[in-house]
This record gives structure tokens, sequence and C-alpha cells, in this order.
């Protein structure tokens, strides 16, 4: 019998927001392939968790994920957690997902938190429909070129961004989209929670004033 791989939303920030079916599952599977063992731990440590941590990260060798696959073939459950929030979403995740699937390996998602509904619901932005775009381009060309596509995009924009290049995409957005009002969410669930809703010049200006911290959300 093949092993389950079981897919394990953890906290976005707050440790408390974890489900009790998902500290069931990482208590009884037998070992947990994170993106970041060290930050998982700190996770498992609260709970009083003792399992198995392998990594699994976008810098792995191909080599790791057959292991993993491997270990699922012969019955070993094993649980993927993220970082933060829903395995797959903007990490590495995905890659192990598709390569269970296509070996016919059971798979299990154990919902909880992902951090682009929480910023949807509280931008204030219409939640109907609405697109996620992750991270943008590290190139400023590319990034440009994805805003013009976006820019007449009917439904809510979703984007992820670093604190050290929010200010940048924000000045690309007034450029490209002109001076819409958005929502700007950082810190979702964390002490130094932040949400402001404003015009992207008044943003811009808030900023040029307080240097920006933290992981962030743009809604659009």
């Amino acid at each position: 019998m093949k092993g389950t791989l079981y897919i394990v939303s953890t906290p976005i920030g707050n440790l408390e927001d974890i489900t009790l079916r998902a500290l069931r599952v990482l208590k009884e599977v037998d070992m947990i392939a994170a993106e970041d063992t060290r930050h998982t731990k700190i996770l498992l440590d609260k709970y009083n968790i003792n399992k198995r941590l392998i990594s699994f990260y976008s810098y792995s060798r191909s080599d790791r994920k057959d292991e993993v696959i491997n270990l699922l073939k012969e019955g070993k459950d094993i649980a993927l957690v993220s970082d933060a929030g829903t395995p797959g979403i903007s990490d590495p995740g995905f890659l192990l997902i598709k390569s269970a699937i296509e070996d016919q390996i059971p798979l299990a998602a154990i919902p909880g938190p992902t951090a682009l509904v929480s910023a949807l619901v509280v931008s204030g932005k219409p939640t109907g429909k609405f697109v996620f775009e992750g991270f943008l381009s590290n190139k400023s060309s590319k990034r440009k070129k994805r805003l013009e596509f976006l820019k007449n995009e009917e439904r809510t924009v979703i984007l992820y961004e670093s604190c050290h290049r929010i200010t940048k995409l924000l000045k690309e957005m007034l450029d490209v989209m002109g001076d819409r009002e958005i929502a700007v969410i950082r810190e979702l669930t964390k002490k130094f929670e932040e949400v402001k809703r404003d015009k992207i010049s008044v943003l811009l200006e808030h900023f040029s004033k307080v240097k920006p911290r933290g992981e962030f959300i743009a809604v659009i």
C-alpha cells in the first residue's frame, strides 16, 4: 500500500490559527516535508510534536523530490507543509504534489489559512471574482508588461511582494495603471498587522516616510 501525501495548511503568522485536524495529522504521519525545517520546528515545538523533518524547498535537488516519492511508495505517510499558509501556493510544494499525482499516490488536503484569501476579505475590494498573480517577475520590464496586461482586468487582482520591492512595484503600478485606489496589507495575523486602503500616490508618500517591513499583499 502506498502512503498518503497530506497537504497541510499551517498558520500565516499567529500560531494559534492551526486547525485541530492539522495538529492530529502532523502527530500521526511518519514524517514531515517542510519548506524550511527550522521554521516548521517552531510550530511543532509549540504543540509538542516530535516528528522527523526533511527539507523540500525551491532549490532542493531533484533527488530530494524522488526521495520523498519513494518513501510514499514504500507506504510512509508524509505531511507537506510550507513556511506559512497552504502548500503549493507560490511555493515549491507544487512540484512534489505534481509528482505524487503522476505516481498515483493518494493526496489529502488539510485546509486552513492562506494569506491571499485573508488579504482579499479585509481589503474591501469585490470578492465575487478575483485573480491571484502571486509574485511578479524580479525584472522591471517583465513586471510592467504584466501590469499592462492586468490594467483592464475586471476581477480583483491579488499580488504578493517583499518589503524590498513594494515601493518599486507601487511606482510601476502608478505609471501603468494610474492613480487608482488599492489596498496594501502587511504582516497578516502578526503583531504588526496593517491594512492601508488609499490611492497609490498616497501609499507611495507613506512609504517614503515609513520604511516598509514584513511581507506585503497588494489588492487591486
